[in-house]
Parts: structure tokens; sequence; C-alpha cells
């Protein structure tokens, strides 16, 4: 999957649509990251297996579709856990630069409607009875 080609192809109202933000907001995002990546791989190490636009697609993706991390693994040919440490990378640097974030919960409380929804999407296992079980 070459998402670079697609991507640039984009119009800038599909942005919004596919990965939840306009592409203004994308772009800044990709370079954070992208900046990020380059200060880390400065300091040696083997390479990511997912480029770092594969990664912000992945992580916006994750939140915009609600998607499981099983099935976004399957599309890009890796495991599990190197979906949820993409995700986590991704998360972090945008966190650490501050240029993305949420209001403080002390803000959110003061205000009498809130105006920012946080949904917990984590995965969670179901407990099922065992079979031969009496």
């Amino acid at each position: 999957m070459n998402n670079e080609k697609r991507i640039a192809k984009l119009k800038k109202s599909r942005y919004q649509v596919l990965f939840g933000v306009h592409k203004e907001t994308f772009e800044k995002m990709l370079a954070i990251v992208n900046n990020a990546y380059e200060e880390m791989r400065k300091k040696g190490g083997r390479k990511r297996k997912l480029s770092v636009l594969d990664m912000l697609v992945i992580t916006l993706g994750y939140y915009h579709d609600y998607r499981t991390m099983e099935n976004i693994a399957f599309d890009y040919g890796v495991y599990k856990q190197r979906i949820c440490e993409a995700i986590a990378f991704v998360e972090q640097i945008l966190i650490k630069d501050g240029t993305f974030s949420l209001p403080s919960k002390r803000k959110l409380s003061e205000e009498k409607e809130a105006a920012t929804v946080i949904v917990d999407v984590t995965e969670c296992e179901t407990e099922r009875p065992k079979k031969n079980k009496n």
C-alpha cells in the first residue's frame, strides 16, 4: 500500500472525510511526527516497518473510523503489536509537541456545557463461558 502517491492525489476536501482533520492540520501533524522521527533516527536503531506517513494515517484512521487494531494490521500486512506501537508513537509525539491538545479537566469541569467529547475506544476482551463446564 503506497500511501504517499494516494495522499498526494487527494483533494483538499477529502482530508476531512477520510482522516477527520483538514489538510493543513494533517500536514502540520506530519511535519511534527517527521521531525521527531528524524531526531530519533540520529541516535541509531533499526528502521521501523511502517513509514511516518503510514503511522499518522493509521492513528487518524484508528480514531476516526473506530477500526480494530487487528483489522488495520491485516490491511498493512503487519502484526497488531506494530499498529499499537505506531499509534502510541504518534500520540506521544503530538502530546509532547503541545500544538495539538485538549483543555485540562479543570477547565472542562468549569464549563456548563462540555464542548469536547473524549471517547475511550480501547479494545477489551469479552469473557465467554468455557465448553463442557457444568
